[in-house]
């Protein structure tokens, strides 16, 4: 048969559970993580995702808004806070936020995701006036922002619960929860790499009061600085365990780390093999989340293409600027975009058909195809 000659003798085992649509165990997960046949585990990864959405793909209409990089967490593995050497600290107002949002005015967006550093100057009211006017420029869009740790810095700062915070923010106009903060659920990579910052559990239970109070939420999980495949594993089974829970969470996106102007510049650069391989081994693992994506800015777009191939049945969006992570400490290149048109090639070049779809996953359906503007919009090179 052609699933066995592919799998091998060695991954059979997890072959037969994936066609019964049996649960992997911890002891599979690892396997997945360290079998030298890594189309092996891309096939695998196929037969689910395949099983789930076929040969659709989506992306959607994005902006991101990183509203400031001053932050008092100093991550080892972090490019974005402001530091000496660095990016220059930054904090935008209400009218620069507007004034960023009326750049892209017409473009016909859908959702805008927003995260910044953990800055104690600002002050509660900041965050609400902040949703405010992303509605007020953008009605009808769907505002994806603040992780759980910005959660816990808001309620602290208003001196309110975290339940209170969000409720707060809810009527503002946040509309669902992005997945950063934690990185890898382990202590041990906590305490070493971003101490200050919430703890696993804090990060869980801040998840647990946005699925009581309706709101949906993304998951991430950030690889390839210090982490062992069996914690990447346990990150993998305590988000399950999670959205047995809560059935909450909307997608899950693995996060590539590059070290480049980190703490930890002496880590290797990611490669295909991590990239490919963390995505078909969390399709694998979360058979609970509907989808898996593949963040072009941090994989390339070329990586996505054949992730597509590999469990991931999103693309991610079009971003226009995004300042997380910067390219050789280019600190005043923030533009990173795809032109709807060219994600929509990137798709069909790789097999599949481009969906455009909402931040729930409502597919989109416009009059017109995206096409390129008359200055052809060129794809972002691959990252080192």
């Amino acid at each position: 048969m052609l699933h066995e000659r592919i799998v091998g003798d060695e991954l059979e085992p997890i072959l037969r559970k994936v066609q019964a649509g049996e649960r992997l165990s911890f002891d599979d997960g690892v396997l997945l993580y360290r079998t030298k046949n890594l189309a092996g585990v891309g096939h695998l990864a196929n037969i689910v995702r395949e099983r789930k959405h076929g040969a659709k793909t989506y992306y959607v209409r994005n902006q991101h808004i990183n509203y400031t990089n001053i932050c008092n967490k100093f991550c080892k593995f972090c490019s974005f806070y402001a530091k000496k050497g660095g990016p220059a600290p930054y904090e935008m107002s209400l009218d620069e936020v507007r004034m960023a949002l009326r750049k892209h005015k017409d473009e016909p967006i859908t959702e805008i995701h927003s995260v910044g550093g953990i800055n104690p100057r600002l002050p509660y009211s900041y965050y609400m006036d902040l949703l405010r006017v992303m509605k007020e420029e953008r009605p009808g869009v769907h505002v994806k922002a603040f992780t759980a740790v910005e959660i816990a810095e808001i309620a602290r700062v208003g001196k309110v619960s975290m339940e209170q915070a969000l409720r707060d923010l809810i009527e503002a106009g946040l509309d669902s929860l992005p997945g950063g903060g934690i990185e890898i659920l382990s202590d041990r990579v906590h305490e070493e790499l971003f101490g200050r910052k919430l703890r696993g559990e804090e990060w869980l239970e801040v998840a647990r009061i946005a699925a009581k109070l309706g709101l949906k939420q993304y998951a991430t999980m950030l690889y390839g600085h210090i982490e062992t495949d069996e914690e990447r594993v346990d990150h993998l089974i305590q988000l399950r365990e999670l959205q047995d829970e809560t059935k909450h969470f909307l997608c899950m996106t693995p996060l590539s780390f590059h070290p480049e102007n980190t703490e930890l510049e002496e880590v290797p650069h990611p490669t295909g093999d991590d990239d490919l391989r963390n995505i078909a081994v969390s399709r694998l693992m979360l058979d609970n989340f509907d989808h898996i994506k593949s963040f072009w800015i941090m994989n390339s777009p070329a990586v996505t293409q054949v992730a597509l191939w590999y469990g991931a049945d999103d693309a991610d969006g079009t971003v226009f600027e995004y300042e997380i992570t910067y390219e050789d400490g280019d600190f005043g290149n923030k533009s990173q975009a795809l032109h709807p048109a060219n994600m929509v090639a990137m798709i069909r070049e790789a097999g599949r058909i481009p969906v455009e779809r909402d931040s729930h996953y409502n597919e989109i359906v416009r009059d017109e195809e995206p096409s390129l503007p008359p200055q052809r919009i060129p794809l972002p090179m691959a990252r080192a």
